[in-house]
């Protein structure tokens, strides 16, 4: 029989802004995070199989699994580096677990950290900075989240991509756009709540719905219909560490009697339309919901066994999309987030849901829940990954699960036909409107079909009355009038 995976330890670390001695770097957090797991464990961090690092984006390291390693006294067999995306900490775990599950390993750490928060007297700004750890000559392509015409459209970072899923998911609602954002802020007041709660939360400060859904100085418009405090909270010092043991291992290391955490079973998807301009539907995600159903088939859970979630929460929409996809009820009363989400819990860039998992595992040692989900997700709906864990083993052999995952990941339909110039009529399919930090719109983002049924991508004119026009109701199904600026290189679209 194939080992059981044991989340054996898990550790968190929060590096708060004002600090009295010199601060750590990502790699240091890491440590601190990699002992407190290995403490919770019972057994010595020098003692690992492999280790695992999730891409640090706020620091380059030429090799950070093995500079771990070496930090902690470890010689493991097997090191690993994610690649980028918010989907990393759970891949890693899928693999991880795969690997112990097959008797190639007994224990394995994964770990990742941010250090993004910038102190001194001259802070140099890093809100448009989320990459600049990675080098130039970065092997992979997963760096890239949009195409070379969204870029030149002005589309091209998750702030200015996700509210064109958030104006779809509004459009399909049915609300008025006041209703509909006062259930938004419904939804992230909760989560504001829950990281109230949590230690190891960057802001902890609650926010009342109103407050989150009315721009002022202190929470600025950012791309409509977000404010900053839809936005995931990404200048964060934080860290997180995960060691995962067979069933064997963690029994001799630990001597404590504590109710033990067992992964239960792992999924991981990609869209066939990676990018935004190549999706047929900007209301769902296909490969979230294959990833979640993977992992509920692979942990024989029913969604009605599962105590409590840890959905994905960079922005608003990706909770609401997760939910239609996996079948939660609007009156489901089941926690939506463990930790805060994102927001205000803190979005350490490739990290979030390692500290998700971490959370998760402490309450069920707690007794508090017996099953959990985890959710993550990478660049605009692109890649998903899901982890089902809870205080019971299960027999069935999960070793196989995440190379058939990595040999067959894809789901959902073929990307969209895209017509890079066009002229003539159009339909909106999902827009929004950036602004600029001193709060006034800067211009509008429309992504739509042409009367051929191509996807277009197009800015407006930076006209007040065109921005009053898109943001007073929503105009998803209304018509434009296309033309190619040759100049600007980009498409213009002009409400009929």
């Amino acid at each position: 029989m194939e080992p059981n995976v044991v989340v054996a330890g898990w550790g968190q670390v929060l590096q708060p802004k004002d600090l009295n001695r010199e601060p750590q770097d990502p790699l240091g957090l890491m440590q601190e995070a990699s002992r407190q797991a290995a403490r919770t464990a019972g057994c010595l961090p020098s003692r690992l199989d492999g280790v695992m690092v999730v891409r640090t984006l706020s620091r380059h390291y030429p090799d950070p699994a093995k500079q771990l390693a070496q930090a902690l006294g470890a010689v493991p067999r097997f090191t690993q580096v994610s690649g980028i995306g918010g989907n990393s900490p759970q891949t890693l775990i899928n693999l991880a677990a795969g690997m112990i599950a097959r008797n190639e390993l007994d224990s394995v750490l994964i770990a990742g950290a941010e250090t993004y928060v910038q102190r001194g007297p001259d802070p140099e700004p890093v809100e448009s900075a989320l990459f600049r750890g990675i080098p130039a000559d970065y092997p992979g392509d997963d760096r890239i989240g949009s195409t070379p015409l969204e870029n030149q459209h002005g589309m091209e970072h998750p702030m200015q991509g996700f509210p064109l899923f958030e104006t779809a998911l509004w459009a399909a609602s049915g609300m008025d756009l006041n209703a509909y954002l006062m259930k938004i802020g419904r939804m992230w007041s909760a989560f504001s709540q829950t990281a109230s709660r949590h230690p190891f939360a960057w802001t902890r400060s609650p926010k009342t719905p109103e407050e989150i859904i009315t721009p002022g100085p202190s929470n600025r418009p950012v791309a409509f219909p977000y404010t900053k405090f839809m936005n995931s909270f990404v200048t964060v010092d934080q860290g997180a560490a995960v060691l995962l043991m067979s069933e064997a291992a963690a029994r001799a290391c630990s001597e404590k009697n504590r109710q033990r955490v067992y992964f239960l079973g792992g999924g991981y998807a990609q869209d066939r339309q990676r990018f935004m301009i190549e999706k047929s539907d900007f209301t769902s995600s296909p490969p979230l919901g294959a990833a979640v159903e993977k992992a509920l088939d692979r942990a024989a859970v029913r969604l009605e066994d599962l105590d409590c979630f840890d959905l994905y929460s960079c922005f608003p929409c990706a909770v609401s999309m997760a939910k239609k996809m996996i079948g939660i009820q609007e009156d489901d009363p089941r926690p939506l987030t463990l930790t805060g989400g994102l927001g205000f819990f803190g979005g350490p860039g490739n990290n979030y849901s390692l500290h998700a998992v971490a959370t998760l595992a402490e309450k069920i040692t707690q007794g508090a829940y017996s099953k959990g989900l985890v959710t993550a997700l990478g660049w605009f709906m692109h890649k998903h990954a899901a982890g089902i864990y809870g205080s019971e083993p299960k027999t069935r052999d999960i070793g196989q699960d995440h190379i058939q995952d990595q040999k067959s990941p894809l789901a959902g339909e073929a990307p969209e036909k895209i017509r890079e110039e066009v002229s003539g009529p159009g339909l909106i399919e999902t827009y929004t409107v950036i602004f600029s930090p001193d709060q006034t719109p800067s211009y509008g983002l429309i992504y739509g079909k042409t009367k051929d049924n191509h996807r277009f991508i197009a800015q407006t004119r930076r006209d007040p009355d065109t921005f009053k026009y898109l943001m007073q109701k929503s105009r998803v199904g209304e018509r434009v009038k296309l033309r190619f600026d040759q100049a600007a290189q980009v498409n213009l679209a002009e409400p009929e």
